[in-house]
């Protein structure tokens, strides 16, 4: 694969994802390393006139009042990447690790930040050769940035810490650097707390969850779609005519979406003259309801794009001329590592996220449910009775709904005071991020229950077939998941469903 080159202003959410799972390789653009060194040549300036600066010549936080000078200022860097890596809890997944890194390097790379190049050379070695640094999701709160996860991103780029190998076994950071053949950095001024000062944790997480929501919405009006046309609902509450006159772009987007998979379907021919008026919310509205989850989907992602180029440490340093490195420049001190931007994003989609599964669990229900399932059998059993059918699965799906009204309350809402007051108001925006990300696990679990329930309510209306796409999009589920004839164990299918959709391929029958 290409190498990426990174210069801090035009990095996509694709390629985060590029990197993070297929490990593209990264380079630093030529341009780029010039800024930075334009950049750093104002800290070196700054630390030889010995002049007073945040963070480059005093503490951080409550002790930005005390002065470091001489040697102690690359002991200050190394006392600051130790005293910060203070995470708990589950570690953070390969991926969203490896987005993190990437993420920082790409906002270092901007100039503004006054690292050295080799900081940023190092962080893309560190990904171009599978060193993964081992980061607790736990212990930040989103005001100076991420610091707890990015601090233990920092201890490996040292030499210290642990990393996770391609078998997901802990070892010294050590160990993975000499085996990579990547020498530990000695981290100069300023360099430490530009390391660990960002928004980098709840981004990384924040952007795999929103590429796969993105999937998600496109899956959720592909098995809407067919689980209308097995309960023989109708295609007229999907008039371009209605959607135009409250011309939201998701709505229109769903809309058409319906239209194209329920285009040329037998069931629906079957019953155009059938005497029901209109379907129930959960058919008739999925335009609306979908429509507003893409709607947010693009809201939050003009967000994140936003913040994945933005230089988020402090201080930032502004060079005076920008054709060479003569030392000239402000340093200012400044807010840009608070996440709140990038939490109220998350927390949206997480609200959003959980109506998508929301409304499926009620269409998973009407197919279930024999006074509501226009004649199918009572919880899709061949012989009920004898049979549960998907009885069960609907409690499963239940549930994972309740949970995400749990989840979806926004951690943006919160706010805790640190550091002896001095950060006294708070984002909370990696609490968001690592909430959205088991809404969009419980999202999928929930689709993958209807994808199922959906497919075996068109097997009994065969002869009749839905359309061309929804033929496809049956022909997916199949593949991983045989007819229910009789009872079985169906957790390994609602898994190997979900692997389906996450892989894209029910989506792709909209392409």
């Amino acid at each position: 694969m290409k190498a990426l080159h990174i210069n801090g202003n035009d990095l996509t959410l694709e390629e985060v994802r590029e990197v993070a799972t297929e490990r593209r390789p990264v380079l630093l653009d030529p341009d780029a390393r010039a800024a930075v060194n334009r950049a750093r040549a104002v800290v070196d300036a700054l630390v030889a006139s010995d002049k007073v600066s945040y963070a480059i010549t005093t503490g951080v936080g409550k002790l930005s009042d005390v002065r470091i000078a001489g040697e102690q200022i690359r002991e200050m860097q190394i006392n600051l990447v130790r005293s910060h890596a203070v995470g708990v809890g589950p570690p953070l997944a390969a991926a969203e690790v490896r987005g993190m890194m990437l993420l920082r390097a790409n906002s270092l790379s901007k100039g503004f930040s006054g690292v050295r190049a080799q900081t940023i050379d190092a962080l893309c070695e560190m990904l171009n050769r599978g060193v993964t640094p081992f980061v607790p999701s736990q212990g930040s709160v989103g005001a100076s940035g991420d610091l707890a996860p990015l601090a233990h991103l920092a201890l490996v780029l040292i030499g210290e810490g642990e990393c996770v190998n391609e078998q997901g076994i802990r070892i010294p950071a050590a160990d993975a650097l000499s085996r990579a053949q990547i020498k530990p950095l000695v981290l100069e001024a300023k360099e430490a707390v530009s390391l660990i000062n960002g928004t980098q944790g709840m981004l990384a997480v924040g952007v795999l969850a929103l590429l796969a929501a993105e999937t998600l919405v496109d899956t959720a009006d592909v098995i809407g779609a067919i689980t209308l046309d097995a309960l023989r609902g109708t295609d007229a509450a999907f008039d371009e005519r209605i959607q135009m006159a409250r011309p939201h772009r998701g709505q229109i987007k769903t809309a058409q979406n319906l239209r194209r998979m329920l285009e040329g379907s037998q069931i629906r021919e079957s019953h155009r003259d059938c005497g029901r008026v209109q379907d129930a919310y959960s058919l008739r509205c999925i335009p609306q309801v979908h429509g507003a989850v893409r709607d947010t989907l693009s809201y939050c992602r003009g967000v994140i794009e936003i913040e994945v180029n933005s230089a988020v440490d402090n201080p930032l340093v502004f060079v005076n001329d920008l054709k060479q490195a003569d030392g000239k420049g402000d340093v200012i001190s400044g807010g840009n590592f608070h996440g709140e931007p990038v939490a109220f994003a998350l927390d949206f989609l997480g609200i959003a996220l959980s109506a998508l599964a929301g409304i499926s669990e009620r269409r998973l229900e009407r197919l279930v449910n024999p006074a509501l399932n226009e004649g199918l059998p009572p919880f899709l059993a061949a012989g009920a009775g004898l049979n549960s059918g998907f009885m069960m699965p609907q409690v499963t799906a239940a549930a994972l709904v309740s949970e995400n009204k749990i989840l979806a309350h926004p951690a943006s809402v919160d706010s805790i005071t640190t550091s002896g007051n001095k950060e006294d108001f708070v984002s909370m925006g990696m609490t968001a991020s690592l909430k959205l990300k088991r809404i969009v696990e419980n999202v999928r679990n929930a689709m993958a229950i209807e994808a199922m329930a959906a497919a075996q309510a068109l097997d009994f209306v065969a002869p009749l077939k839905t359309g061309k796409r929804g033929q496809a999009a049956h022909a997916a589920i199949r593949s991983v998941c045989p007819t229910m004839d009789k009872d079985r164990v169906m957790y390994r299918d609602f898994a190997r469903i979900a692997e389906l959709i996450a892989s894209g391929k029910v989506a792709e029958v909209l392409r």
